[in-house]
Protein backbone atom coordinates (compact mmCIF):
# COMPACT_ATOMS: atom_id res chain seq x y z
CA UNK A 1 0.00 0.00 0.00
CA UNK A 2 1.44 3.35 -1.03
CA UNK A 3 2.02 5.85 1.73
CA UNK A 4 1.70 9.51 1.00
CA UNK A 5 4.97 11.34 1.65
CA UNK A 6 5.09 14.10 4.23
CA UNK A 7 4.37 17.55 2.82
CA UNK A 8 7.44 19.46 1.67
CA UNK A 9 8.79 22.33 3.78
CA UNK A 10 7.77 25.87 2.82
CA UNK A 11 9.83 27.76 0.27
CA UNK A 12 12.75 29.45 2.06
CA UNK A 13 13.49 32.81 0.43
CA UNK A 14 16.35 33.49 2.82
CA UNK A 15 18.21 30.31 1.89
CA UNK A 16 17.69 30.90 -1.82
CA UNK A 17 18.78 34.52 -1.49
CA UNK A 18 22.06 33.67 0.24
CA UNK A 19 22.74 30.88 -2.25
CA UNK A 20 22.23 33.47 -5.01
CA UNK A 21 24.90 35.71 -3.50
CA UNK A 22 27.34 32.81 -3.53
CA UNK A 23 26.58 32.26 -7.21
CA UNK A 24 27.23 35.93 -8.04
CA UNK A 25 30.64 35.83 -6.39
CA UNK A 26 31.71 32.43 -7.73
CA UNK A 27 30.75 33.06 -11.35
CA UNK A 28 32.21 36.55 -11.33
CA UNK A 29 35.48 35.89 -9.51
CA UNK A 30 36.45 32.72 -11.38
CA UNK A 31 34.52 32.05 -14.60
CA UNK A 32 34.39 35.61 -15.94
CA UNK A 33 37.74 36.67 -14.51
CA UNK A 34 39.66 34.41 -16.91
CA UNK A 35 38.88 36.67 -19.89
CA UNK A 36 40.66 39.58 -18.19
CA UNK A 37 43.58 37.46 -16.96
CA UNK A 38 44.26 35.91 -20.36
CA UNK A 39 46.31 38.67 -21.97
CA UNK A 40 48.44 39.75 -18.95
CA UNK A 41 49.22 36.11 -18.13
CA UNK A 42 50.17 35.47 -21.77
CA UNK A 43 52.59 38.40 -21.69
CA UNK A 44 54.21 37.44 -18.40
CA UNK A 45 54.45 33.68 -18.98
CA UNK A 46 55.15 33.88 -22.73
CA UNK A 47 52.11 31.85 -23.78
CA UNK A 48 50.26 31.78 -27.08
CA UNK A 49 46.50 32.25 -27.28
CA UNK A 50 45.96 28.50 -27.74
CA UNK A 51 48.20 27.72 -24.74
CA UNK A 52 46.37 30.15 -22.46
CA UNK A 53 42.97 28.90 -23.66
CA UNK A 54 44.03 25.38 -22.67
CA UNK A 55 43.99 26.38 -18.98
CA UNK A 56 40.30 27.26 -19.14
CA UNK A 57 39.59 24.04 -21.02
CA UNK A 58 41.38 22.03 -18.33
CA UNK A 59 39.27 23.74 -15.68
CA UNK A 60 36.07 22.78 -17.48
CA UNK A 61 37.33 19.22 -17.87
CA UNK A 62 38.10 18.96 -14.15
CA UNK A 63 34.66 20.34 -13.36
CA UNK A 64 33.10 17.63 -15.53
CA UNK A 65 35.10 14.81 -13.97
CA UNK A 66 33.89 15.90 -10.53
CA UNK A 67 30.23 16.39 -11.53
CA UNK A 68 29.23 12.73 -11.05
CA UNK A 69 30.67 12.26 -7.52
CA UNK A 70 29.40 15.72 -6.51
CA UNK A 71 25.91 14.80 -7.70
CA UNK A 72 26.00 11.51 -5.79
CA UNK A 73 27.18 13.27 -2.62
CA UNK A 74 24.37 15.83 -2.86
CA UNK A 75 21.72 13.15 -3.48
CA UNK A 76 23.00 11.45 -0.30
CA UNK A 77 22.54 14.63 1.76
CA UNK A 78 26.08 16.05 1.87
CA UNK A 79 25.33 19.37 0.18
CA UNK A 80 26.75 21.49 3.02
CA UNK A 81 30.17 19.82 2.94
CA UNK A 82 30.20 19.90 -0.87
CA UNK A 83 29.51 23.63 -1.32
CA UNK A 84 31.47 24.92 1.69
CA UNK A 85 34.44 22.74 0.77
CA UNK A 86 34.22 23.93 -2.82
CA UNK A 87 34.49 27.55 -1.72
CA UNK A 88 37.63 26.74 0.27
CA UNK A 89 39.14 25.04 -2.78
CA UNK A 90 38.41 28.12 -4.90
CA UNK A 91 40.30 30.29 -2.41
CA UNK A 92 43.24 27.86 -2.57
CA UNK A 93 43.15 27.80 -6.38
CA UNK A 94 43.15 31.59 -6.68
CA UNK A 95 46.08 31.86 -4.28
CA UNK A 96 47.98 29.21 -6.25
CA UNK A 97 47.23 31.13 -9.47
CA UNK A 98 48.69 34.30 -7.95
CA UNK A 99 52.14 32.73 -7.53
CA UNK A 100 52.51 30.82 -10.82
CA UNK A 101 55.59 31.45 -12.96
CA UNK A 102 55.22 28.68 -15.53
CA UNK A 103 52.61 27.16 -17.82
CA UNK A 104 52.55 24.02 -15.65
CA UNK A 105 51.67 26.04 -12.55
CA UNK A 106 49.05 27.98 -14.52
CA UNK A 107 47.41 24.74 -15.64
CA UNK A 108 47.56 23.23 -12.14
CA UNK A 109 45.79 26.26 -10.67
CA UNK A 110 42.95 26.01 -13.18
CA UNK A 111 42.60 22.25 -12.71
CA UNK A 112 42.06 22.91 -9.00
CA UNK A 113 39.65 25.76 -9.72
CA UNK A 114 37.69 23.58 -12.13
CA UNK A 115 37.25 20.84 -9.54
CA UNK A 116 36.07 23.45 -7.04
CA UNK A 117 33.56 24.91 -9.52
CA UNK A 118 31.85 21.50 -9.79
CA UNK A 119 30.88 21.92 -6.12
CA UNK A 120 29.86 25.58 -6.18
CA UNK A 121 28.27 26.69 -9.47
CA UNK A 122 24.69 26.35 -10.71
CA UNK A 123 24.51 22.55 -11.00
CA UNK A 124 24.97 21.79 -7.27
CA UNK A 125 22.93 24.83 -6.24
CA UNK A 126 20.06 23.80 -8.54
CA UNK A 127 20.18 20.28 -7.12
CA UNK A 128 20.00 21.65 -3.58
CA UNK A 129 16.82 23.67 -4.19
CA UNK A 130 15.22 20.92 -6.31
CA UNK A 131 15.68 18.45 -3.46
CA UNK A 132 14.54 20.87 -0.75
CA UNK A 133 11.63 22.51 -2.59
CA UNK A 134 10.21 19.94 -5.05
CA UNK A 135 7.05 21.97 -5.63
CA UNK A 136 8.84 25.31 -6.07
CA UNK A 137 12.18 24.33 -7.55
CA UNK A 138 11.65 26.26 -10.80
CA UNK A 139 10.92 29.48 -8.91
CA UNK A 140 13.99 28.87 -6.73
CA UNK A 141 16.20 28.30 -9.79
CA UNK A 142 14.96 31.49 -11.48
CA UNK A 143 15.70 33.41 -8.28
CA UNK A 144 19.17 31.87 -8.01
CA UNK A 145 19.99 33.03 -11.50
CA UNK A 146 19.01 36.66 -10.85
CA UNK A 147 22.18 37.48 -8.94
CA UNK A 148 24.24 34.90 -10.81
CA UNK A 149 23.31 36.67 -14.03
CA UNK A 150 24.82 39.90 -12.76
CA UNK A 151 28.22 38.27 -12.27
CA UNK A 152 29.72 39.59 -15.50
CA UNK A 153 28.19 43.04 -14.98
CA UNK A 154 29.67 43.34 -11.49
CA UNK A 155 32.96 41.49 -11.81
CA UNK A 156 34.26 42.34 -15.28
CA UNK A 157 34.58 46.06 -14.43
CA UNK A 158 35.62 45.22 -10.84
CA UNK A 159 38.31 42.76 -11.94
CA UNK A 160 39.54 45.18 -14.60
CA UNK A 161 39.90 47.85 -11.91
CA UNK A 162 41.65 45.48 -9.47
CA UNK A 163 44.11 44.35 -12.14
CA UNK A 164 44.81 47.95 -13.19
CA UNK A 165 45.32 49.11 -9.60
CA UNK A 166 47.18 46.19 -8.02
CA UNK A 167 48.31 43.91 -10.86
CA UNK A 168 46.76 40.56 -11.65
CA UNK A 169 48.59 38.66 -8.90
CA UNK A 170 47.42 40.89 -6.05
CA UNK A 171 43.93 41.09 -7.58
CA UNK A 172 43.71 37.32 -7.14
CA UNK A 173 44.57 37.72 -3.45
CA UNK A 174 41.52 39.94 -3.01
CA UNK A 175 39.24 37.44 -4.76
CA UNK A 176 40.62 34.53 -2.72
CA UNK A 177 39.92 36.43 0.50
CA UNK A 178 36.28 36.90 -0.53
CA UNK A 179 35.81 33.14 -0.92
CA UNK A 180 37.65 32.32 2.28
CA UNK A 181 35.90 34.90 4.46
CA UNK A 182 32.46 35.07 2.88
CA UNK A 183 31.47 32.19 0.57
CA UNK A 184 32.78 29.26 2.65
CA UNK A 185 31.15 30.43 5.93
CA UNK A 186 27.98 31.30 4.01
CA UNK A 187 27.53 27.81 2.57
CA UNK A 188 28.44 26.18 5.88
CA UNK A 189 25.80 28.25 7.68
CA UNK A 190 22.77 28.10 5.39
CA UNK A 191 23.00 24.48 4.23
CA UNK A 192 22.49 22.81 7.58
CA UNK A 193 19.92 20.04 8.02
CA UNK A 194 20.05 18.80 4.45
CA UNK A 195 17.48 16.10 3.59
CA UNK A 196 18.96 12.65 3.09
CA UNK A 197 16.63 12.11 0.16
CA UNK A 198 14.48 14.37 -2.01
CA UNK A 199 11.47 15.37 0.08
CA UNK A 200 7.85 15.99 -0.68
CA UNK A 201 7.70 13.92 -3.92
CA UNK A 202 4.04 13.83 -5.01
CA UNK A 203 2.35 10.44 -4.66
CA UNK A 204 1.72 10.22 -8.40
CA UNK A 205 5.47 10.04 -8.92
CA UNK A 206 6.17 7.54 -6.18
CA UNK A 207 6.37 4.51 -8.45
CA UNK A 208 8.65 6.26 -10.92
CA UNK A 209 10.83 7.58 -8.11
CA UNK A 210 11.58 4.04 -6.91
CA UNK A 211 13.15 3.07 -10.22
CA UNK A 212 16.96 2.90 -10.16
CA UNK A 213 18.93 5.71 -11.66
CA UNK A 214 20.14 3.40 -14.45
CA UNK A 215 16.60 3.25 -15.84
CA UNK A 216 16.63 6.99 -16.47
CA UNK A 217 20.20 7.06 -17.76
CA UNK A 218 19.08 4.81 -20.64
CA UNK A 219 15.85 6.68 -21.44
CA UNK A 220 15.41 8.60 -24.70
CA UNK A 221 14.44 11.89 -22.98
CA UNK A 222 17.62 11.84 -20.88
CA UNK A 223 19.84 11.11 -23.89
CA UNK A 224 18.21 13.86 -25.97
CA UNK A 225 18.50 16.36 -23.12
CA UNK A 226 22.12 15.28 -22.91
CA UNK A 227 22.66 16.29 -26.54
CA UNK A 228 20.89 19.59 -25.92
CA UNK A 229 22.87 20.33 -22.75
CA UNK A 230 26.28 19.26 -24.06
CA UNK A 231 26.07 21.32 -27.26
CA UNK A 232 24.76 24.49 -25.67
CA UNK A 233 27.17 24.20 -22.75
CA UNK A 234 29.94 24.09 -25.35
CA UNK A 235 28.61 27.15 -27.15
CA UNK A 236 28.17 29.23 -24.00
CA UNK A 237 31.53 28.09 -22.59
CA UNK A 238 33.46 28.93 -25.75
CA UNK A 239 32.56 32.61 -25.85
CA UNK A 240 33.27 34.09 -22.36
CA UNK A 241 37.07 33.56 -22.25
CA UNK A 242 37.40 35.01 -25.76
CA UNK A 243 34.69 37.67 -25.54
CA UNK A 244 36.87 40.72 -24.88
CA UNK A 245 39.47 39.71 -27.47
CA UNK A 246 36.75 38.78 -29.97
CA UNK A 247 35.16 42.21 -29.76
CA UNK A 248 38.51 43.98 -29.92
CA UNK A 249 39.41 41.99 -33.02
CA UNK A 250 36.04 42.81 -34.57
CA UNK A 251 37.03 46.48 -34.60
CA UNK A 252 35.19 47.71 -31.51
CA UNK A 253 36.87 50.26 -29.30
CA UNK A 254 38.23 49.33 -25.88
CA UNK A 255 35.17 50.88 -24.25
CA UNK A 256 32.81 48.74 -26.33
CA UNK A 257 34.93 45.60 -25.80
CA UNK A 258 34.49 45.95 -22.02
CA UNK A 259 30.93 47.30 -22.04
CA UNK A 260 29.36 44.65 -24.31
CA UNK A 261 30.24 41.55 -22.22
CA UNK A 262 29.45 43.49 -19.05
CA UNK A 263 26.01 44.40 -20.43
CA UNK A 264 25.22 40.75 -21.15
CA UNK A 265 24.73 40.20 -17.43
CA UNK A 266 22.07 42.90 -17.22
CA UNK A 267 20.22 41.47 -20.22
CA UNK A 268 20.42 37.97 -18.71
CA UNK A 269 18.76 39.18 -15.54
CA UNK A 270 16.09 41.01 -17.56
CA UNK A 271 15.26 37.77 -19.40
CA UNK A 272 15.05 35.84 -16.13
CA UNK A 273 12.81 38.53 -14.65
CA UNK A 274 10.44 38.08 -17.58
CA UNK A 275 10.24 34.38 -16.79
CA UNK A 276 9.76 34.98 -13.07
CA UNK A 277 6.86 37.40 -13.45
CA UNK A 278 5.16 36.17 -16.61
CA UNK A 279 5.82 32.44 -17.00
CA UNK A 280 2.42 31.60 -15.49
CA UNK A 281 0.72 33.41 -18.37
CA UNK A 282 2.09 31.18 -21.15
CA UNK A 283 2.78 27.52 -21.75
CA UNK A 284 5.91 26.39 -19.91
CA UNK A 285 6.93 23.86 -22.55
CA UNK A 286 6.44 26.37 -25.36
CA UNK A 287 8.76 28.75 -23.52
CA UNK A 288 11.33 25.95 -23.17
CA UNK A 289 11.19 25.46 -26.94
CA UNK A 290 11.53 29.13 -27.87
CA UNK A 291 14.20 30.26 -25.40
CA UNK A 292 17.12 28.23 -26.86
CA UNK A 293 16.40 29.71 -30.32
CA UNK A 294 17.72 33.07 -29.09
CA UNK A 295 21.28 31.70 -28.97
CA UNK A 296 21.63 30.96 -32.72
CA UNK A 297 19.81 34.22 -33.50
CA UNK A 298 22.40 36.13 -31.45
CA UNK A 299 25.33 34.37 -33.09
CA UNK A 300 23.89 34.96 -36.56
CA UNK A 301 23.51 38.66 -35.76
CA UNK A 302 27.13 38.90 -34.61
CA UNK A 303 28.35 37.19 -37.78
CA UNK A 304 26.20 39.33 -40.06
CA UNK A 305 27.36 42.64 -38.62
CA UNK A 306 30.82 41.95 -37.21
CA UNK A 307 32.62 45.11 -36.16
CA UNK A 308 29.55 47.35 -36.06
CA UNK A 309 28.37 48.62 -32.65
CA UNK A 310 24.70 48.10 -33.64
CA UNK A 311 25.37 44.43 -34.36
CA UNK A 312 27.17 44.12 -31.02
CA UNK A 313 24.14 45.58 -29.23
CA UNK A 314 21.79 43.20 -31.08
CA UNK A 315 24.06 40.32 -30.08
CA UNK A 316 23.85 41.45 -26.45
CA UNK A 317 20.06 41.50 -26.65
CA UNK A 318 19.50 38.09 -28.26
CA UNK A 319 22.43 36.14 -26.86
CA UNK A 320 22.17 37.74 -23.40
CA UNK A 321 18.45 37.07 -22.99
CA UNK A 322 18.80 33.58 -24.47
CA UNK A 323 21.76 32.68 -22.28
CA UNK A 324 20.03 34.05 -19.20
CA UNK A 325 16.81 32.09 -19.68
CA UNK A 326 18.62 29.06 -21.11
CA UNK A 327 20.25 28.50 -17.72
CA UNK A 328 16.78 27.93 -16.27
CA UNK A 329 15.74 25.60 -19.11
CA UNK A 330 18.89 23.50 -18.66
CA UNK A 331 18.59 23.56 -14.88
CA UNK A 332 15.01 22.28 -14.86
CA UNK A 333 14.93 20.00 -17.92
CA UNK A 334 15.95 16.82 -16.09
CA UNK A 335 13.41 17.38 -13.31
CA UNK A 336 10.62 18.28 -15.76
CA UNK A 337 11.16 15.67 -18.47
CA UNK A 338 13.03 12.80 -16.77
CA UNK A 339 12.98 12.48 -12.93
CA UNK A 340 13.29 14.61 -9.77
CA UNK A 341 14.34 11.93 -7.27
CA UNK A 342 17.77 11.44 -8.87
CA UNK A 343 18.16 14.96 -10.25
CA UNK A 344 21.66 15.62 -8.85
CA UNK A 345 23.00 12.25 -10.03
CA UNK A 346 21.40 12.55 -13.49
CA UNK A 347 22.77 16.05 -13.97
CA UNK A 348 26.11 14.79 -12.70
CA UNK A 349 26.09 12.06 -15.35
CA UNK A 350 26.09 14.80 -17.99
CA UNK A 351 29.11 16.40 -16.35
CA UNK A 352 31.86 14.54 -18.18
CA UNK A 353 30.45 14.78 -21.73
CA UNK A 354 29.57 18.42 -21.06
CA UNK A 355 33.07 19.01 -19.74
CA UNK A 356 34.70 17.49 -22.80
CA UNK A 357 32.60 19.69 -25.07
CA UNK A 358 33.17 22.76 -22.89
CA UNK A 359 36.89 22.03 -22.66
CA UNK A 360 37.25 21.66 -26.42
CA UNK A 361 35.12 24.66 -27.32
CA UNK A 362 37.35 27.47 -25.93
CA UNK A 363 40.41 25.65 -27.24
CA UNK A 364 38.78 25.22 -30.65
CA UNK A 365 37.95 28.91 -30.78
CA UNK A 366 41.55 29.75 -29.89
CA UNK A 367 42.98 27.38 -32.50
CA UNK A 368 40.64 28.63 -35.24
CA UNK A 369 41.53 32.25 -34.55
CA UNK A 370 43.70 33.83 -37.24
CA UNK A 371 45.10 37.36 -37.54
CA UNK A 372 43.25 37.87 -40.80
CA UNK A 373 39.92 36.17 -40.13
CA UNK A 374 39.67 36.52 -36.38
CA UNK A 375 37.01 34.28 -34.83
CA UNK A 376 34.67 34.03 -37.86
CA UNK A 377 35.19 30.30 -38.61
CA UNK A 378 34.69 29.35 -34.98
CA UNK A 379 31.50 31.37 -34.72
CA UNK A 380 29.99 29.53 -37.70
CA UNK A 381 30.66 26.19 -35.96
CA UNK A 382 29.03 27.44 -32.76
CA UNK A 383 25.99 28.55 -34.75
CA UNK A 384 25.56 25.07 -36.28
CA UNK A 385 25.93 23.37 -32.89
CA UNK A 386 23.28 25.59 -31.32
CA UNK A 387 20.78 24.72 -34.04
CA UNK A 388 21.27 20.97 -33.49
CA UNK A 389 20.78 21.49 -29.74
CA UNK A 390 17.42 23.21 -30.28
CA UNK A 391 16.18 20.24 -32.32
CA UNK A 392 17.31 17.77 -29.62
CA UNK A 393 15.28 19.56 -26.94
CA UNK A 394 12.18 19.51 -29.14
CA UNK A 395 12.53 15.72 -29.50
CA UNK A 396 13.07 15.27 -25.74
CA UNK A 397 9.86 17.13 -24.95
CA UNK A 398 7.87 14.84 -27.22
CA UNK A 399 9.30 11.71 -25.56
CA UNK A 400 9.41 12.89 -21.94
CA UNK A 401 8.89 10.45 -19.06
CA UNK A 402 5.29 10.75 -17.89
Amino acid sequence: MAVSPSPPPPYDRRLVGWLSLGQLITWGSVFYTFALLMEPVERELGLSRAQSSLAFSLALLAEGFMAWPVGRWIDRGHERAVMAGGSLLIAAGLLLHSVVHSAAGFYAAWLLLGAALAATLYTPAFAVVTRRFPLDFRRAIITLTFLGGLASTVFIPLDAWLIAQFGWRHALWVLAAVHLLLCAPLHASILRHAPKRSIGVPLAGAVAARRPVGHYLRSAPFLLIGVFTVLLMAVTAALPPHMVSLLRGAGLSETWAIAVPAAIGIVQVFGRALLYFFEHHFDLHLANRLIPCLIPIGLATLLAGAGHPAAALAFVLFYGMGNGMLTIVKGTAIAQYVNREHVATLNGALGLPSAIARALAPLMLGLLWTPAGGYTAGLWILLAASLVAVLALLAAQRRRVR
